[in-house]
């Protein structure tokens, strides 16, 4: 069902400085997968998240030099509780309690990073707007290109239909894990096109309901990641994939090929994978901080 939004609660989210919104945007800009859930204008950040059960439009701007002004739309009025919900899961998925301090103190020592650690001052890495998400992504991208994923995303995130529509602008939350779980896995595989995706994501989703969130995000790094080995369609690079950009885990370098190339750009000289580990293991546990920050270097 899609609802008009018609009511609207402000507040100012806090971050740790050095902070850079504007290097938000321009990361968030080229983010496709969210194109029915965000806009990017201006200076401006509209998303569409799930909170209370309802969908909650907010509009983001940057508000002085460490922090951004939350605007919070809704079809009626939001309760202290969903609106906080969703300040959360916003704060949360732009990262601003990230305190950058150690890493950018061992970046300044690396003379080939140093330049991107530069250019990027003050980004905090930008999530999936959720881990659920992040973790469906990391299953569907499997074997498929781009353009077959997006599209089985978007299929997902429709046939749910948590859409809402601000000055004339329909925005859609992907969906919350009880709402994928209803979904039969046919029909799951129906909606992404692939008849062996959609048993591993009704199995995924359905795990996910007995998994606790924050402890994922704060519980050792190995028990988090076994955790999420044992859902259907997780390998060891899916894991890796949701524990940094689903849920800020940042103690681990990926083991990505797509680092190969802004490695080699970076550091001058073809690099094997094994060799970008190494360079990452300076970074303590900030090497999946140093990872993305190599993937969003301009």
């Amino acid at each position: 069902m899609t609802r008009t939004v018609t009511r609207t609660t402000e507040t100012v989210l806090p971050a740790v400085p050095p902070f850079d919104f504007a290097a938000t945007l321009r990361f968030l800009d080229g983010f496709a997968l969210a194109a029915d859930a965000q806009e990017v204008t201006g200076g401006t950040l509209v998303r569409a998240v799930r909170a209370g059960g309802r969908t909650v439009l907010a509009r983001v701007t940057a508000e002085g030099e460490a922090a951004v002004r939350c605007v919070l739309h809704a079809d009626g009025p939001l309760d202290p509780g969903t609106a906080g919900e969703a300040n959360a899961r916003i704060a949360f998925s732009l990262s601003l309690d990230d305190d950058l301090t150690g890493f950018y103190a061992i970046g300044r020592d690396d003379p080939d990073f140093a330049p991107v650690l530069e250019r990027l001052r003050g980004y905090h890495q930008a999530k999936f707007p959720t881990p659920l998400e992040c973790l469906v992504w990391s299953i569907l991208t499997q074997r498929n290109g781009l353009t077959v994923t997006l599209r089985a995303h978007r299929a997902l995130a429709r046939e749910i239909g948590n859409t809402v529509v601000l000055d004339g602008t329909a925005y859609t939350a992907f969906p919350e894990a009880e709402q994928l779980a209803a979904l039969s896995p046919g029909r799951i595989a129906e909606l992404v096109g692939n008849q062996r995706k959609g048993p591993y994501l009704h199995g995924a989703v359905r795990g996910w309901l007995d998994l606790d969130e924050e402890w994922l995000r704060t519980a050792p790094y190995a028990e988090a990641r076994k955790a999420l080995l044992g859902l259907p369609g997780v390998g060891e690079w899916a894991a890796a994939f949701i524990l940094l950009r689903g849920l800020g885990r940042t103690d681990e370098t990926p083991n990505e090929r797509k680092l190969l190339d802004p490695a080699a750009r970076v550091y001058g000289r073809e690099l094997t994978m094994a060799q970008v580990q190494k360079l990452g293991e300076r970074y303590g546990r900030w090497a999946g901080y140093w990872a993305h920050y190599l993937r969003a270097a301009p």
